[in-house]
């Protein structure tokens, strides 16, 4: 006749744990595993290039995108040039 409780953890306490226990899903390079999408890595691709930029306009590193070191330099290529060719913004917030 004992019931179970059902205990709430916050995020952070159950973000913790799942470090522990090594149950935190590792991050992958989109680009290794997929060789079709080492083709759409380009600098007309604005809508791939753009998933890999924060809202400031910063080039995301590779330790958060999960790339791989080689992919990672080409990324960060393709995204300058498509600066340069003005379709991505150099910063998105102006001060002044």
């Amino acid at each position: 006749m004992s019931k179970k409780l059902k205990i709430k953890l916050s995020s952070r306490l159950l973000s913790r744990k799942l470090k522990k226990t090594g149950a935190v899903n590792k991050k992958r390079c989109r680009f290794a595993s997929n060789p079709q999408a080492e083709l759409e890595l380009d600098y007309k691709n604005v809508d791939l290039l753009k998933n890999f930029l924060t809202e400031r306009g910063k080039i995301l590193p590779s330790r958060v995108s999960g790339n791989s070191a080689k992919y990672q330099r080409i990324l960060a290529q393709q995204i300058k040039l498509a600066r340069t060719m003005a379709l991505l913004p150099f910063c998105s917030v102006f001060s002044i």
